[in-house]
């Protein structure tokens, strides 16, 4: 059955094997009630050790249990309202329910507040002496040892309060650009392809810059450029006050930089950005060929800026029905082993997956649940390409998820934020393997690779861009300089020549394009987007050529959770971020399928 009528229908009208089940979490609302009053008794229960943590080895067992215990029924609590929430987002019975899920996190999270500060003021030895007389304590080994990694880098409880209390203030320039960026600036109208006034949004510009009709995706260019000029030096000023707040609280916690106070919270190692930055510079030359390429394909004497989004393979209408979806993925990750393919089987027939869009439901897609429930997905399934993408893609969340929990104890139940698309990726990358190798037509072999090279152009070398500009903004500022619009449009284009090469006109307008990137404000967010998908596409390539060691390595990377620092969990799993080898091969990898795509144009 497909679901491809314009008007999603009312959920209640959805055939049940569509939706995912969360009875399997909670049998009804009185038993999350259960389960809320639970979590209030427990938050009380946890604040009773406060200023008791370093009397015992017993005490500190206690407390940490019972931390566990708190939040572990507070996500089963919180993930079930915010799904149910999202079913339908104009239930009012479930923003309530989220609502009081929210407060309950923060009470939660203030009843154990103590926890941390209690344990950096034991000192280590103390500690190690309490692993040693109690083994029960001895699951705890890495988090005690993780949380006493940042003893140097905390402030005493008073310097520590003053830091919360600026939160508000810190979040200052972010919150203004959100609001000059999504509320007040706006945008020029153009005509479209057929004549009619299109008002350029955040949300039409992409596909207008995807047209065919070049004009269109010239004027959508300029409209939208032209404007924020107008805008830089404000743009300039959020930015540099955001650059500021993060090399003063680095320097407050005696980091010799911003980008290692970053870093360090999941102790990934400066060289792993610096190594990133400078593998792929160096390794530019299959870029600027795949953008030559582009040229040609689009029988133009110049190519712009503007000529970047627009697809040089004509769009296939490629009709996959969900179930027929369902089959395309579990082909496609055959290579993963029978033990995976059984849990991917079971999972769909368990009904982890919420398939169809229906009316007021949340829309995109994630992977969510907890340590008690099953794997969940949100999809708002359209019977394209990219939606069987989409379901590899959560799967691998799902999977990544299902594996930790199932091999790990609460405390490193999940993954660092640096390995989230790791899995993910993978299957993508797998699938992507699959349907290549079984194309029907030339045709249809374009068009994937095409998907594929796009995906790998913004993912690894546009965001490697990005970090490598997120840098150059931070290191200009340490050094005592000021970051005026002028310096930002030039040091951005810069980048842009760099990276796009010689076949491309690199248009001055795109100089302001930092002005419109909100991850420039995440705090050297990015970069990891390039990194994960240079192991995903590592881990991949690795399942495919070397066969039952990699793939048990592999398995062993989704079973280890937290369980240790994120580049150890992937270097133990063959993959060593820490040297230019995993992007090197990545980079090669694209390179060959530009190659193969240039044989077939």
């Amino acid at each position: 059955m497909g679901n491809n009528s314009r008007k999603p229908k009312e959920r209640k009208d959805i055939d049940q094997k569509y939706l995912w089940n969360l009875e399997s979490l909670y049998v009804s609302d009185e038993a999350w009630e259960e389960d809320f009053k639970k979590a209030k008794e427990l938050s009380k229960k946890v604040k009773e050790y406060q200023g008791r943590i370093g009397d015992s080895s017993e005490i500190l067992l206690e407390i940490l249990i019972l931390q566990d215990e708190l939040f572990r029924v507070v996500d089963n609590i919180y993930t079930y309202a915010k799904m149910k929430q999202d079913e339908d987002t104009r239930n009012s019975t479930y923003q309530a329910l989220t609502d009081r899920a929210s407060g309950l996190m923060v009470e939660a999270g203030e009843s154990a507040s103590f926890i941390v500060p209690e344990l950096l003021m034991i000192d280590e030895e103390k500690i190690n002496t309490y692993l040693d007389e109690r083994k029960e304590l001895q699951i705890y080994t890495h988090y005690l040892h993780n949380i006493l990694r940042n003893k140097e880098h905390t402030l005493s409880p008073r310097e520590e309060a003053i830091i919360a209390q600026t939160g508000d203030i810190a979040s200052a320039s972010e919150n203004t650009f959100g609001m000059l960026n999504n509320a007040d600036i706006k945008f020029p109208t153009i005509k479209d392809e057929n004549g009619n006034e299109v008002e350029i949004t955040h949300g039409s510009y992409i596909p207008l810059m995807e047209s065919k009709d070049r004009r269109v995706r010239h004027d959508a260019f300029r409209g939208l450029y032209d404007t924020y000029y107008n805008y830089k030096n404000t743009f300039a000023s959020t930015l540099s006050g955001n650059v500021k707040k993060n090399i003063l609280y680095s320097k407050l916690r005696k980091y010799s930089s911003a980008l290692e106070a970053s870093l360090n919270q999941h102790n990934i190692p400066t060289e792993v950005y610096y190594n990133l930055i400078k593998t792929v510079g160096d390794n530019l030359s299959s870029l600027h060929k795949y953008v030559a390429l582009r040229k040609r394909a689009l029988g133009l004497d110049e190519l712009h800026m503007y000529d970047l989004y627009t697809p040089i393979v004509k769009d296939i209408d490629m009709k996959i029905p969900y179930e027929e979806g369902e089959q395309l993925v579990l082909k496609g990750l055959t290579k993963l082993g029978d033990e995976y393919i059984n849990i991917v089987n079971e999972g769909l027939k368990s009904r982890w997956v919420d398939v169809y869009e229906n009316r007021g439901k949340r829309s995109g897609a994630y992977s969510w649940g907890t340590y008690d429930s099953n794997p969940f997905i949100l999809l708002n399934y359209q019977d394209t390409l990219d939606n069987v993408f989409t379901l590899a893609h959560e799967l691998g969340h799902s999977l990544h998820s299902y594996y930790s929990r199932k091999n790990q104890p609460y405390v490193y139940g999940g993954y660092s934020i640096f390995l989230a698309e790791v899995a993910s990726t993978t299957n993508e990358a797998l699938l992507m393997d699959y349907m290549l190798k079984n194309v029907k037509s030339k045709e249809e072999e374009l068009y994937l690779l095409n998907h594929y090279l796009e995906q790998f152009r913004g993912t690894v070398y546009r965001q490697t861009m990005f970090a490598e500009f997120e840098l150059a903004i931070h290191e200009h500022v340490e050094k005592g300089e000021s970051l005026t619009a002028d310096w930002l449009c030039e040091t951005y284009k810069a980048l842009n020549v760099k990276y796009y090469g010689p076949d491309i006109i690199v248009d001055d307008h795109i100089a302001i394009e930092w002005a419109r990137i909100p991850h420039f404000y995440y705090n050297f967010y990015v970069f990891q987007y390039a990194t994960g998908f240079s192991a995903a596409t590592a881990f991949s390539q690795k399942i495919l050529n070397e066969g039952e060691e990699a793939l048990e390595k592999y398995i062993g990377f989704l079973k280890s959770g937290s369980s240790d620092y994120p580049i150890n969990v992937l270097k133990k799993a063959g993959v060593d971020m820490t040297t230019p080898e995993p992007i090197e091969k990545a980079l090669k990898f694209f390179g060959e399928l530009v190659d193969k795509m240039e044989k077939l144009i």
